[in-house]
């Protein structure tokens, strides 16, 4: 058997299945066409196989883990399509990207404070900043966000949130 025939075949699936995601707006057709490229690679897998005369035949077995993994990623995102069907009345990809985070633009080093930014790509270390201490200037550690203020007669919290419910019944006496 020529190997030209299977990977002529198996190339043109793959396109196909490549233009599907890039062109399709519809997430099923957009999962149809995952499911179409996947397809196209066991159809690699196969024949390669068969070209190689592999003893063990690892090709069939490589693409039944292939099949196993496609059908799981076909549930997974069907389900996934089925919820956003039922939150948004819509599969198109265009009207779900408003569902993604918005990016954080990354900070950039400024002259004016001399420190560097983790995107810059070589530092100075003439122009770094030391951290500043965790102390402030009276010897006092700064509070952390869920700590409470010791020195207003509040108790530090437990850890268990149960006690801290009952004080606060009792008008925050202990």
């Amino acid at each position: 058997m020529h190997i030209v025939y299977p990977a002529v075949i198996s190339a043109l699936l793959f396109s196909v299945g490549v233009y599907g995601v890039l062109a399709r707006r519809n997430t099923i057709l957009v999962l149809m066409s995952v499911e179409l490229m996947l397809n196209a690679v066991n159809l690699n897998l196969v024949a390669f196989d068969v070209w190689l005369r592999d003893r063990l035949h690892s090709g069939q077995v490589l693409t039944l883990f292939v099949i196993v993994i496609a059908a799981a990623e076909v549930g997974v995102g069907l389900a996934i399509v089925l919820a956003l069907y039922r939150n948004r009345r819509t599969v198109d990809l265009d009207q779900l990207r408003e569902l993604a985070e918005p990016a954080q633009p990354l900070p950039a080093a400024t002259e004016a404070t001399g420190q560097w930014a983790p995107g810059d790509r070589s530092p100075d270390p003439g122009k770094l900043t030391p951290a500043p201490p965790n102390v402030t200037e009276s010897g006092d550690r700064p509070p952390t966000p869920g700590s409470r203020n010791v020195a207003m007669g509040e108790a530090a919290p437990s850890g268990n949130g149960r006690e801290d419910q009952r004080s606060a019944k009792r008008g925050g006496k202990p």
